[in-house]
């Protein structure tokens, strides 16, 4: 690994699997020291074991804007203000209309929407100098499945999120993007279906996707490490698919 991220201080939250994890451990291997939040402790424990080196767990809501509030101070003790944050934090669950419950909607857009709101909005205060924001989207912001229609729209909703917080940031010299995976092998994803139906689950995604595989998480990490550094300096408001191509033909 190279030092892209030496000397800078990063939040991720959802950091303790999946892509969220994936991110972390490749900012904490580029130098950075990475702040990782979710919700269960032993999740929690185990990543910080597998990241290894620069990294500090805070059990925490991202809905939760108590939980978020100390998330900050924790970063503010640190001292070294804020590079970089990755709201990832997400959850989505299948219903097709006529089946959604209300419970779905509110725990879905609060994660999802309302507290992508608030980790970012919190977090201003602390931001450095060419601070990168990333958004953590989807492919089905712009290309939708039978029974994600909540997801979807929370994913639309971040996606506006940055076009209009690129415009509110303007002078600031703070850039916000949104990170769109196509379909990519996490817990999460696996989730969605019984055991016995993930792997006609993961062939159905790949079919679908013009490279002819998933991703794997290290990939969207990648990408994620590309939006944080310098190296994407004048990149601002976009949304930057990683997705094999699924969404673009």
């Amino acid at each position: 690994m190279t030092s892209t991220l030496e000397n800078k201080t990063a939040v991720v939250t959802g950091g303790g699997t999946g892509i969220g994890l994936a991110i972390a451990k490749r900012f904490v291997a580029e130098g950075a020291h990475v702040f990782i939040t979710g919700r269960r402790k032993e999740v929690l424990d185990d990543a910080v074991a597998e990241i290894g080196g620069s990294v500090q767990a805070i059990r925490a809501d991202s809905s939760d804007l108590a939980d978020l509030d100390a998330v900050y101070r924790a970063v503010e003790e640190h001292g070294k203000g804020l590079d970089v944050v990755v709201a990832n934090s997400g959850s989505g669950v299948l219903a097709p209309l006529g089946e959604i419950t209300e419970e779905q909607v509110d725990v879905t857009f609060g994660t999802n929407v309302k507290g992508v709101l608030f980790t970012v909005q919190k977090a201003l205060p602390l931001l450095n100098d060419n601070a990168s924001l990333i958004i953590t989207g989807s492919t089905t912001s712009t290309r939708v499945a039978p029974g994600m229609s909540v997801y979807a729209a929370t994913k639309a909703a971040v996606r506006n999120f940055a076009r209009t917080w690129a415009l509110d940031l303007k002078g600031k010299g703070v850039r916000v993007n949104v990170l769109s995976p196509g379909p990519t092998v996490t817990p999460g994803m696996l989730g969605l279906v019984e055991p016995d139906a993930q792997q006609a689950w993961l062939d159905a995604m790949r079919a679908d996707v013009p490279l002819d595989r998933v991703a794997d998480p290290s990939e969207i990490a990648a990408a994620a490490l590309f939006l944080a550094s310098a190296d994407a300096s004048f990149v601002n408001g976009v949304e930057f698919f990683v997705d094999g191509g699924q969404a673009q033909v």
